[in-house]
């Protein structure tokens, strides 16, 4: 079924399995979101990795977001081609993915070795000694590791996107409208007399 070219249409634009793992696997920043006690949502940047198909990353234990995340262990965790370092291949995927889901806390010695080896490696690809230098960094007394595993992705592939306002996009590069552009924006469009797309 051919697609309806609409600016307002954004969810027929997702990644492929392995585009999530090249956008995940090459930005160095995610934010990371979680609600305050009192119901405010708040994001901060933090570099990541992306390893078994969850986000890694760390803080200090005394922050606000560690009680929070404690509290209530539904975050939301945003990667976009924006986090790419200077000089990134043009052939990575474009665009942004907000994952949904669970955090769990990590505090054994196995875990943070493996994890500041990981990230330090990941943003000193060509340097042993800023490798090193980061790690040590990391390696504090106080600092946790949270684990993101994912329940939902809400994709926005913005070079599929851009083809298919080009016209050279495949119908086969084209995912289906999810509810929000096929029923909640039909309701929408209604209420203010339009037309259904």
């Amino acid at each position: 079924m051919a697609q309806t070219l609409d600016h307002e249409i954004v969810s027929i634009y997702p990644f492929t399995d392995e585009e999530v793992d090249q956008l995940c696997n090459n930005s160095v920043e995610c934010v990371l979101m979680w609600a305050t006690k009192d119901g405010w949502p708040v994001g901060v940047t933090h570099a990541f990795v992306w390893h078994d198909g969850k986000i890694w990353l760390t803080f200090a234990s005394h922050r606000h977001r560690t009680t929070a995340i404690r509290r209530d262990n539904r975050v939301s965790v945003n990667v976009s081609s924006y986090g790419y370092p200077a000089g990134a291949s043009e052939d990575l995927p474009g665009g942004a993915i907000t994952f949904k889901g669970t955090g769990e806390f990590f505090d054994d010695d196995e875990t943070k070795h493996w994890f500041y080896t990981a990230l330090s490696q990941k943003l000193n690809p060509d340097s042993p000694e800023g490798e090193k230098f980061f790690y040590n960094l990391l390696d504090s007394p106080l600092r946790t590791i949270l684990a993101v595993t994912p329940v939902k992705k809400i994709m926005y592939n913005g070079k599929t996107a851009g083809a298919h306002m080009a016209g050279t996009a495949s119908e086969e590069q084209l995912g289906e409208r999810l509810e929000s552009d096929r029923e909640r924006m039909n309701r929408e469009r209604l209420k203010r007399g339009l037309e259904e797309r």
